[in-house]
């Protein structure tokens, strides 16, 4: 079932059941008021024999003529309005284990069946209302005791009420019907109204989908729920358009890259070819340079499937001893010589993936190894989670510095130095991906320094030793 017609049939239902509840409840009230109309003309006229003064005897015993045309002692003769079932109502009185029907009432008025609760309330008093039937003819009977043994018993026939009834029961099928009927055209309207630019949406993001043109937008009309989403699709396109072009940008420079050690290993193996023309000694350095290219290739290689993955979540994330981190990468860079390190670290513990931490330290360490002087001294140290590593080499470029971390970015003094300038691009993707920052500067005195964070410390951890 389409959404359009969900939401018809949900305003329909809606309102049939609002027309039934309001259908329901006023006839409820009717029936109510008039039943309630019939029980007051009831007690009415049944006040004027309770305010009559009863014998002590009570009536008396009734003459034989059942109609009552000559009454007995104390006996009311006869009623007026007559008319059975008229407005006034039926009268019939009872008394002493007897039953009294007095004249005026039509020729042949039926007697109403008298019942155990009737001869209760002739006995012991109150009063009493009930639904009764004589032949076809519904009544409403009050039954009101009079004291000494007696009761009057006042009749008002429910025709009426109920013909009123049913006229008003079809009455209001009839609206509601009309009702429930309208209220289907009328949600079918809304709905399809309320969903035309929903459609239009629907329609604009298949067309970007299809023709795969990152570079059209949707047309953000107003400030209400589709104007969000469009806002939301939107930016969802920005990044994804990113994304791509970053993706395009990383395979054409790792391609750009590439292309010198490949072409140096096709010369180099070429070379090799021809080997027995040329001296040992150059045979050997040969295939020294032929290892190097391989190893800085396969460096390179590494660093750009390190890059291609991104902002891909970690799949391991747990917490790290950043100091110990450090410790192990400042260990491995002492045992290549050449320069000294100073430390001052705190214990610091961060959550993240250790492998990229890992990989993020080293970079930092082999930086900083890498540009300064020989014999000189590196300084390291980690302070509320901030990692610094400062150099005395010859510092960065002003024009330099906003580039220091972007992906193959290498300074103009650093074209002719072995690296693919892929380690700091490769350390702002690690400090990011646990919600830390990078700053590149110079030092004051000289020499360049990296701050690095690696996101917020934890207070209590669990220390995982790398």
């Amino acid at each position: 079932m389409s959404l359009r017609a969900r939401i018809a049939g949900v305003a329909s239902l809606s309102v049939a059941l609002a027309v039934l509840a309001a259908a329901i409840g006023l006839y409820l009230a009717v029936r109510s008021d008039l039943r309630g109309e019939v029980d007051s003309q009831l007690r009415d006229r049944a006040r004027i024999f309770t305010s009559a003064r009863i014998p002590p005897g009570g009536f008396g015993r009734p003459p034989r003529d059942r109609r009552f045309k000559r009454p007995g002692k104390g006996f009311p003769g006869s009623v007026q309005p007559a008319p059975f079932g008229a407005a006034s109502g039926y009268i019939q009185l009872i008394s002493s284990g007897h039953v009294y029907v007095p004249g005026g009432q039509g020729r042949s008025p039926s007697r109403i069946a008298v019942t155990a609760a009737d001869w209760s309330i002739a006995r012991h008093g109150g009063s009493g209302l009930s639904n009764r039937r004589v032949g076809s003819t519904p009544l409403r009977v009050l039954t009101v005791g009079l004291g000494h043994d007696s009761a009057v018993m006042v009749a008002r026939s429910l025709s009426d009420v109920k013909h009123e009834l049913h006229r008003l029961l079809v009455i209001l099928g009839l609206i509601g019907g009309l009702g429930i009927v309208l209220a289907a055209l009328l949600g079918a309207l809304v709905a399809r109204t309320a969903l035309a630019p929903v459609a239009r949406f629907t329609a604009n993001t298949e067309t970007l989908t299809g023709s795969l043109d990152l570079s059209r937008r949707l047309e953000v009309s107003g400030s209400d729920e589709l104007g969000r989403l469009a806002e939301s699709f939107n930016a969802t396109l920005d990044a994804l358009e990113g994304s791509v072009v970053a993706q395009r940008h990383l395979i054409a420079d790792a391609s750009h890259e590439l292309r010198t050690p490949i072409a140096s290993l096709r010369a180099n193996i070429q070379v090799l070819g021809e080997a027995d023309r040329l001296p040992p000694e150059e045979q050997a350095s040969l295939r020294e340079d032929i290892v190097a290219e391989l190893d800085a290739l396969t460096a390179l290689v590494g660093d750009v499937v390190e890059l291609a993955r991104g902002a891909e979540q970690p799949v391991t994330m747990d917490d790290v001893r950043l100091d110990e981190i450090v410790q192990e990468a400042v260990g491995s860079a002492r045992r290549r010589g050449g320069v000294t390190f100073q430390l001052d670290l705190d214990e610091t513990v961060v959550h993240g993936p250790a492998d990229r931490i890992a990989r993020a330290v080293s970079n930092l360490v082999d930086n900083a190894r890498k540009w300064s002087p020989q014999g000189s001294e590196v300084e390291i140290s980690l302070h509320e989670g901030v990692l610094s590593v400062r150099d005395h080499g010859p510092g960065f470029a002003e024009a330099d510095l906003p580039f220091v971390f972007d992906r193959f970015y290498r300074a103009d003094g650093a074209r002719g130095l072995p690296g693919s300038g892929l380690g700091l691009a490769i350390v702002r993707q690690a400090a990011e991906s646990c919600g830390g920052f990078v700053e590149a500067g110079n030092a004051p005195g000289g020499g360049a320094l990296l701050r690095v964070g690696f996101g917020a410390v934890v207070e209590s951890p669990k220390y995982s030793r790398v």
